[in-house]
């Protein structure tokens, strides 16, 4: 059986050995209370030496004894939320499975994990049903007994009280009623941050000051976007819907500001980290541009009247991408276990916490307009380079240019929101605007190149080429509709900075 996922809505509470459970029936839409399950569970937390899991409020353990054995990762989602990922036990007593280990890559790379607490917990589940026996939520009052490796053990009561089927009121009609009778907020998000307190190291001491210097916007930019490949990588490794695009587009974002921001962070180390992004960035490349491809041409090829879809043309299209995504989603997930990528991961946690500042760094409110002139002045030239172009070839690319150019630029004016508020929002709205019309011209240009392959493809084999070189006519006339628009739209724009 293969991991399973489930989102674990529940709130925490400290409570004395001595208060007794309030009646939990009386709560709103409670129509009764089953009879209390009790279970005895044995829970072994891993992390490194160095606590970056439970530094990032990720939690992974071994548990049995209860209605779930098995090894469980559980990452932060929002407030009062987690994510719990489920493997089966396994035969491993001590080492972290392979599998379950890769759902925690991103924070641990290559460094060991090791057993850091053992949870022993009396547990008594009380079920809150509804009129028709449905469970509503589930109350676990919890004796807990935790040992730190090397420590003493610490005991301690709290009550758990988990959303399963009924309205979010409840938690909250749930908490006034526990802590009327003695209970209070949890001191900590789980019971392994109890158990380890002050141990566990602090990565967020870092807050935006109110005279932002550029550095500080940079710095909450790059920050912001470190945090989404952490988020991000393990959901490409579970290959949830659209993970790739959102993890590429954090590379982008990140790659752009260290450009942008040239005038206060040292070239050469944005560079370096700028090479090693577009790496990560190409190799996650292939599986991305094969999905939106795919979509794209399983509707494009729906939409053609039936009569002039001749042969086998959509399976072919989809089984040559469904190909090409399947490599180039090993290539990435071969990326994502490399050194390579574990040492670019340190380098952006020490770009993070220590920006490599040089010495024109002045007020944002001051400079940040500057930058963004620069940015803006290089898409501008961008398009002044394809209107010159000699031939529609060349024309193509200077056009793919200008869409990176605004991409940069749209990328700097959302960096500088918390400096130029309203202004800022509305260039990179004019921007994105550039980027989504050349973005469709370019995603024609690359079509056409694959058509024309597949194609040939089918023209060796003695096939009928005719709905291919019509797909390749229709995707000929939306890129020439893109650039006609762009050309039309670029005088109108007022980048106002």
């Amino acid at each position: 059986m293969g991991p399973t996922e489930q989102l674990e809505i529940e709130t925490k509470y400290d409570v004395a050995a001595s208060v007794i459970l309030p009646a939990l029936h009386e709560l709103p839409g409670v129509a009764s209370v089953a009879q209390p399950v009790e279970l005895n569970l044995d829970a072994v937390y891993y992390d490194t030496a160095d606590l970056d899991l439970a530094a990032h409020k990720v939690t992974l353990r071994r548990r049995t004894g209860g209605e779930d054995d098995g090894w469980h990762v559980k990452f932060p989602v929002s407030s009062g939320e987690r994510l719990e990922v489920h493997h089966p036990l396994g035969r491993s007593t001590r080492t972290v499975p392979i599998a379950v280990l890769r759902t925690v890559r991103v924070h641990v790379r290559d460094r060991p994990l090791i057993p850091v607490v053992t949870l022993r917990t009396r547990r008594i589940v009380h079920r809150l049903l509804d009129a028709d026996g449905a469970v509503l939520a589930e109350l676990a009052d919890d004796h807990v007994t935790a040992t730190v490796e090397g420590g003493e053990p610490q005991t301690w009561r709290e009550w758990e009280v988990e959303l399963l089927g009924g309205e979010s009121s409840l938690l909250e009609d749930a908490g006034e009623l526990l802590t009327a009778a003695g209970a209070r907020p949890a001191s900590g998000p789980s019971k392994l941050a109890r158990a380890l307190g002050d141990r566990v190291p602090s990565y967020d001491d870092w807050t935006f000051p109110k005279k932002p210097r550029t550095s500080d916007l940079f710095r909450a930019y790059a920050g912001a976007q470190v945090q989404a490949i952490r988020e991000r990588d393990p959901e490409v490794r579970r290959d949830v819907p659209d993970s790739i695009h959102k993890f590429r587009v954090a590379t982008r974002r990140l790659r752009s500001a260290l450009a942008t921001y040239r005038p206060v962070i040292d070239r050469e180390a944005g560079d370096a980290l700028r090479a090693e992004l577009k790496w990560l960035a190409s190799e996650l490349g292939v599986a991305r541009d094969a999905e939106v491809q795919r979509e794209h041409f399983a509707a494009e090829v729906a939409e053609q009247p039936v009569e002039l879809v001749i042969g086998r043309v959509a399976g072919r299209i989809d089984d040559h991408l469904r190909e090409v995504y399947k490599k180039g989603r090993a290539g990435a997930l071969t990326a994502l276990e490399s050194p390579r990528y574990f040492r670019l991961l340190d380098a952006l946690d020490e770009l993070v916490a220590k920006p490599p500042v040089i010495g024109d760094d002045r007020k944002a409110s001051k400079q940040i307009g500057d930058v963004l002139s620069h940015d803006y002045r290089r898409m501008r030239k961008a398009v002044r380079r394809s209107k010159a172009a000699p031939d529609v070839a060349e024309q193509d690319h200077e056009l793919h240019e200008v869409r990176k150019a605004a991409k940069r630029l749209r990328y700097a004016a959302e960096s500088a929101v918390p400096v130029l508020g309203d202004d800022a929002a509305d260039l990179a709205a004019r921007a994105e605007e550039v980027q989504e019309i050349l973005g469709a011209h370019q995603d024609s240009v690359v079509s056409r190149e694959l058509l024309h392959h597949l194609a040939l493809m089918v023209y060796a084999e003695g096939g009928n080429t005719f709905t291919f070189g019509r797909l390749h006519a229709t995707e000929e006339a939306r890129g020439n509709t893109s650039r006609e628009t762009f050309y039309e739209l670029w005088p109108t724009l007022k980048f106002k900075l």
